[in-house]
């Protein structure tokens, strides 16, 4: 790989850094979910913990994707927590001239336990930095839940502390 593509991956990747640099919401640990159907209510969890996770730069696999200077990472996460697992991913990126802009997309499979209960889920990504200010979403695909986790539904906060080190807020809920 030739050093400007090289220097692009890297500036992506630190760009990443404050794309997912959001707080964590302060909501309790269990709430109801508003507008529960009649017949019953599904009850809320918060699962939180840290997180160490590895961004691969990967080589663009065609001229059209390396013409756009777009930058593709693969993911490897290990959860500590409430989330105990380990996921594997891939996600796309690119930084503007204006270096506090930024977006990616990503997707990733978590294998793992969660609040004990045994299987895997799929996250997808898709958040964006406009000139420092942040807008994160991060959620569980539909029905891609398995195992125990079978009916899992909810989204993840990606909390980045001074330093570096890396913290997720995952609220779900689960039929």
């Amino acid at each position: 790989m030739d050093t400007p593509r090289r220097a692009r991956m890297h500036a992506v990747a630190a760009a990443l850094v404050f794309v997912v640099a959001l707080p964590a919401t302060a909501a309790g640990t269990h709430a109801t979910v508003a507008n529960p159907t009649p017949k019953e209510t599904l009850m809320s969890h918060r699962a939180t913990g840290p997180f160490d996770v590895k961004i691969i730069p990967q080589k663009a696999d065609n001229p059209q994707a390396e013409g756009a200077g777009i930058g593709r990472m693969a993911l490897d996460k290990r959860f500590h927590g409430d989330l105990d697992a380990a996921s594997q991913g891939e996600m796309i990126a690119f930084r503007t001239a204006e270096p506090t802009s930024a977006g990616y997309v990503a997707m990733e499979r978590v294998t793992g336990s969660l609040h004990g209960r045994k299987g895997s889920f799929v996250l997808q990504h898709h958040c964006t930095m406009a000139r420092g200010v942040a807008t994160q979403g991060i959620e569980v695909v539909p029905d891609s839940g398995t195992g125990e986790l079978v009916g899992l539904s909810g989204s993840m906060t990606i909390v980045i502390a001074e330093g570096g080190a890396h913290s997720y807020v995952f609220d779900y809920t689960l039929d």
